[in-house]
């Protein structure tokens, strides 16, 4: 698909402010999305908006269909009469600098059962009408996620692997047993589900009335504990216990000596061609419906992957094996048509990677902060890039531009400087302007850039299982003076 040379900002919902620990998607969403409008910045992304679990990672989901039930408003629950006043009187005094999602998740679930309560008792007909039909419309994921959730619950979370063997096998009469066992916690699903859906829709038309496009992300791994893997065991290797025989990783690099362990299933892509790649379609469907661009993560996966055996305690030992190529993507092309996709085509970037994403003309990315190695052909410079690209400062993998700089070796800064002909006191802001001045169809940045933060505002270490995805947006950050600043570079440099 062919893009226009556009600009955005890089920012989680769970990042925004309020009063409830977590950023949600309702007024502050509302607002913050008027402010790009309003700065002539014409996309937002986010990280992928599915139900976390294991480390509060967008990335690794309970479900590659459903949504974060954390994401939901209660403020515009409020609104709808959908809660009381008194349901959220007993909201702790939650930091506003970070998430705690020690204690925001068990706050919030308390909260959304309480409307769930309120849904059943008092709803309106026509609410519960719009909800019937919700659950018919989307049936083909929300019944299996529904059950899978109500059961982690009856199971104290454990993983589905760790269940009673019939429901662990998906046995007609212990699925049967369970739908009527626990039919009040599967329809509670449904209403989370309901409502973060109904919520989401409405930020997205607001977003399209504003102009705004929204570039959302799809994981190409799923997690092992997911409704996904047990209601389709089928499509991954597993044992018959239900337990992966290999698992994804990366090989060892010059930045992590013993490569990374992810460790989701691996899919098994001939079961997946033999249907034309049915429940890949749907998936892209799924996430298509809900934002108007899709990040490819793991791009080079499609192309090659590396295979660990289950029983690795690091990625050392694994293999490149062929991933599904070509017809992947046409069969995608056939079932959706042009692909509104950027391919997320960084780290171990091998020709047969660049021959598939050229195949299908699809836009690569471009890191700022990967630049400064003292050498003018490194890609990642500025006056390397080439049109079909999408450039950001830095991603929600990487440090913020400014705890980069501040990290970085006296090589690196000396060339930086030249490179940009400044001192570096505004770092993040010379990135900004050298990503929005290049060719790159698309120039990104996250929001912590903007503010021109340091390292503690990092959304993520990858290889680091705790502290990350925290970060949140100060209240009073969307200011006059950045409005007119960023307003400034989209009209110089005619994005």
């Amino acid at each position: 698909m062919k893009f226009e040379r556009s600009s955005g900002v890089l920012l989680h919902p769970t990042s925004l402010p309020g009063p409830y620990g977590i950023g949600d998607i309702g007024s502050q969403a509302h607002h913050w999305v008027d402010f790009l409008a309003q700065a002539g910045c014409s996309l937002w992304q986010v990280l992928p908006l599915g139900p976390t679990g294991y480390g509060d990672s967008p990335y690794q989901c309970f479900s590659a269909f459903a949504g974060n039930p954390y994401l939901i408003s209660p403020e515009s629950l409020l609104s709808e009469g959908l809660l009381h006043s008194n349901d959220v009187v007993d909201a702790p005094k939650f930091p506003f600098d970070r998430v705690d999602y020690g204690a925001v998740i068990p706050w919030k679930l308390g909260v959304l059962n309480r409307s769930f309560d309120r849904f059943e008792h008092l709803a309106a007909q026509k609410l519960r009408t719009e909800f019937e039909l919700f659950r018919e419309e989307q049936s083909s994921w929300l019944a299996d996620f529904s059950v899978f959730i109500a059961l982690k619950e009856a199971y104290g979370g454990g993983a589905w692997v760790n269940w009673p063997a019939p429901l662990r096998a998906r046995e007609p009469h212990a699925l049967d047993e369970a739908r009527q066992l626990y039919a009040y916690g599967i329809k509670r699903q449904e209403y989370r589900q309901f409502i973060f859906f109904r919520q989401w829709q409405a930020l997205r038309e607001r977003a399209a009335a504003r102009g705004m496009r929204i570039i959302g992300d799809i994981p190409i791994f799923v997690a092992h504990d997911s409704a996904e893997v047990w209601a389709d065991p089928e499509l991954f290797y597993l044992d018959s216990q239900g337990m992966p025989t290999v698992v994804a990783g990366v090989p060892p690099d010059y930045f992590t000596k013993t490569g990374q362990l992810w460790g989701n299933p691996l899919y098994r892509w001939k079961v997946h061609a033999a249907d034309g790649y049915a429940w890949w379609v749907k998936r892209l469907q799924s996430v298509l419906s809900m934002v108007d661009i899709v990040r490819l993560d793991h791009f080079r996966g499609f192309a090659g992957y590396w295979e660990v055996p289950a029983s690795a305690t690091t990625a050392e030992n694994g293999r490149w094996v062929p991933g599904p190529g070509r017809k992947f993507f046409q069969a995608m092309e056939k079932a959706l048509g042009d692909l509104p996709i950027i391919a997320e085509d960084l780290g171990e970037i091998t020709p047969d990677v660049i021959k598939l994403r050229e195949r299908f003309n699809l836009p690569g990315m471009r890191i700022v902060q990967f630049a400064f190695h003292d050498d003018p052909s490194e890609p990642f410079l500025p006056h390397n890039y080439i049109r079909n690209c999408v450039v950001y400062t830095g991603t929600h993998d990487n440090d913020t531009s400014r705890g980069w700089f501040e990290r970085v070796s006296e090589s690196e800064k000396n060339f930086c400087r030249r490179y940009l002909g400044r001192d570096g006191q505004e770092i993040a802001w010379e990135f900004i302007r050298q990503a929005w001045a290049s060719v790159a169809v698309f120039a990104m940045a996250p929001m912590q850039d903007l503010l021109e933060l340091g390292n503690e505002a990092r959304m993520n270490y990858p290889g680091n299982p705790s502290g990350n995805w925290s970060w949140r947006m100060p209240g009073d950050a969307l200011t006059e003076p950045l409005l007119k600043r960023l307003q400034e570079f989209n009209y110089l440099y005619g994005r």
